[in-house]
């Protein structure tokens, strides 16, 4: 019996998804229920519930999946130490990242680590704060870049770097006459937000509300790319990380304008499974993220 047909099934016990036990192994849904139906046949047992509604192992599926665990941990952690030996950086590396950090951070790093490992794949994935965390959790995503990371019993939390973020506008609006204006100046003014439940949004609101600023919450949207248009049209103004606006700034599409007397920044991380083994290629890409740019 293959060990990858073992892992199929781990991963979809952990994830109760056969879509997401297909993305995390690179086949298809039906090749999933092949596996299983495999592992069936070789123990003549059934080892899930079928039903629409409800994910249930029977109780040879959870002895399977108990053994089939530590089979597949015991596995990777050969493959691991043989790799280590032979001190070969090779692989794929599955990452989720949001949007911000993934579009316009992420790729400095992801050059100079194909520069160093050309043997290694890298598949990137766009998704949200939650997403991200969802991903790893459920082994689709063997690391995750976020921000504002959330300490957790299950993941491994590794901070990276600070970032500022900053004011921008259109380079119609007011503000964009001005070299510096206060805090208190944003009073009152409409503000294109990052959606209520992001980190980011999170941290700000309680940054304003702390130096008794309330802004007008115009529009809400769940990535930077979104809020920026909005600002280049001059539906308000926003706060934003600051290398998520270098070209705009540059082509002047938006004006940055500074606050004089704060400054805001913002915590990233990458995240992995506390229980998941690392290859050399998922330890040596992290290297690279905590040395900077």
């Amino acid at each position: 019996m293959h060990i990858k047909c073992l892992k199929v099934y781990c991963d979809l016990v952990d994830s109760q998804s056969f879509t997401k036990a297909a993305a995390i192994n690179g086949i298809t849904q039906s090749a999933v229920s092949q596996q299983v139906a495999t592992l069936e046949r070789n123990f003549q047992s059934l080892l899930i519930e079928r039903s629409k509604i409800l994910f249930r192992l029977t109780r040879e599926g959870r002895v399977v999946y108990d053994y089939a665990r530590q089979i597949t941990a015991h596995y990777r952690s050969f493959e691991r130490r043989l790799m280590d030996l032979k001190g070969s950086v090779s692989g794929t590396i599955e990452l989720a990242a949001i949007y911000s950090i993934g579009l316009h951070v992420l790729p400095l790093y992801l050059k100079r680590f194909m520069r160093n490992c050309p043997a290694v794949q890298i598949r990137v994935n766009y998704r949200s704060a939650g997403q991200v965390n969802e991903e790893v959790l459920d082994n689709v995503a063997d690391l995750g870049l976020v921000a504002y990371p959330v300490k957790s019993g299950e993941l491994e939390v590794v901070p990276l770097h600070t970032e500022p973020l900053v004011l921008v506008c259109s380079p119609r609006h007011p503000f964009a006459q001005k070299k510096s204006v206060g805090l208190e100046t944003l009073n009152g003014q409409k503000f294109i937000s990052f959606d209520p439940d992001t980190p980011t949004r999170r941290a700000l609101d309680r940054e304003l509300r702390g130096r008794g600023v309330q802004v007008e919450h115009a529009m809400e949207f769940d990535n930077v790319e979104t809020v920026k248009r909005a600002v280049e049209i001059d539906c308000g103004v926003s706060i934003v990380p600051e290398s998520t606006v270098a070209l705009e700034l540059e082509k002047r599409t938006l004006a940055r304008v500074e606050i004089k007397d704060c400054q805001f920044f913002r915590p990233t991380a990458v995240i992995h499974k506390k229980s998941r083994a690392l290859s050399p290629a998922i330890r040596q890409f992290i290297a690279i993220l905590k040395e900077g740019v």
